[in-house]
């Protein structure tokens, strides 16, 4: 979660801030990666709902002086229904997230078709904000769009069901940052900010017991590493030392991604956030052995350009009409 200003000034500087953000990203997509695989696979074995709990537990925790400086003062709100759904979707897009993990879909297929997000946000706002889509930005989504089809192995022995879990995700972190649009309309920075930190946690919890409980009640239904055994056991030694790592590198990521905004316009950085895309490949490759597809590098290509199309076109913003503005950021 992080709390974002428009800006113009010391652009190298907000790049360099995001740069290493996405590296933060892509070395906990490598944690949310091998904690969930199973013991005899080398991995720890957590339910990647308890693992998404604890993982934004730590990270809160990390994140308490930043609450603390924006103030809880800034709850106050006359649209708290929606700030709960806003919190609702974007920790359920999380645990969606990670269990993509948990079931197996490579580290260079999830982050990847994560970065068709920018597609869904696009027609989220054009049906429920009745903003205007330009060519540009229609161009950027069908490119993404295409490099999505090549990345997800549609057509070949490489696409399965599990494929569309990411794309799950990325469609409901687009629903989040929707409802963020529409709050911004009436809600300060702040009330986006510290509601979203305030919130998240809780409804990771909620989202928890109810896997539990599904488990419970299902056993048989449970997709496999959804909720194993007990989700709330943590892992001893090792594990535990690398889910607190997670939750560390969680929390500085969003911080410095925030930082980032503060010093440089959001179209101009994202494309450095895009480089968590093959910096997560180029780790796993190095890490885990999981060597991208044959159709990865022309995907994620098509989906980058995208992205340098928006910066090349709508990149120069005029500092007087900059906005502020939160968005949620996980991967």
């Amino acid at each position: 979660m992080t709390q974002i200003s428009s800006s113009s000034t010391r652009p190298l500087l907000g790049a360099s801030l995001m740069l290493v953000a996405a590296l933060a990203f892509a070395g906990s997509n490598i944690l949310q990666s091998v904690l969930p695989t199973p013991q005899q696979y080398g991995g720890y074995g957590m339910a990647s709902t308890g693992m998404a709990f604890w993982q934004y537990l730590i990270a809160t925790v990390f994140g308490l002086p930043l609450i603390l400086r924006i103030g809880l003062k800034n709850l106050k709100t006359r649209h708290p229904g929606l700030h709960e759904l806003r919190a609702f979707v974007s920790a359920l897009g999380i645990h969606v997230f990670v269990y993509g993990f948990a079931s197996g879909v490579p580290i260079w297929q999830m982050v990847t078709l994560l970065a068709t997000g920018p597609l869904f946000i696009i027609l989220g706002s054009a049906l429920f904000l009745r903003e205007r889509v330009s060519g540009t930005r229609l161009i950027a989504s069908l490119l993404g769009f295409a490099g999505a089809i090549l990345v997800s192995g549609v057509g070949t022995d490489g696409f399965t069901l599990r494929t569309l879990v990411p794309i799950a995700a990325a469609a409901l972190w687009a629903a989040t940052d929707v409802l963020t649009k529409y709050l911004s309309r009436e809600e300060s920075p702040e009330t986006l900010t510290v509601s979203l930190l305030v919130l998240i946690t809780p409804n990771h919890l909620l989202i928890l017991l109810a896997a539990t409980t599904w488990a419970w009640l299902l056993p048989t239904h449970v997709p496999a590493g959804l909720a194993t055994g007990f989700p709330f056991q943590l892992p001893g030694g090792t594990g535990l030392l690398l889910l607190v790592l997670l939750g560390a590198l969680t929390a500085g990521a969003q911080y410095l991604a925030s930082m980032a905004y503060k010093r440089a316009d959001a179209t101009y950085l994202q494309p450095f956030s895009d480089l968590k895309v093959p910096l997560s490949a180029l780790l796993a490759w190095a890490l885990l052995s999981q060597v991208p597809g044959v159709w990865f590098w022309p995907g994620a290509i098509l989906i980058l350009a995208g992205s340098l199309l928006i910066l090349l076109r709508e990149g120069r913003v005029d500092p007087a009409k900059a906005i502020d503005e939160t968005v949620i950021t996980a991967a």
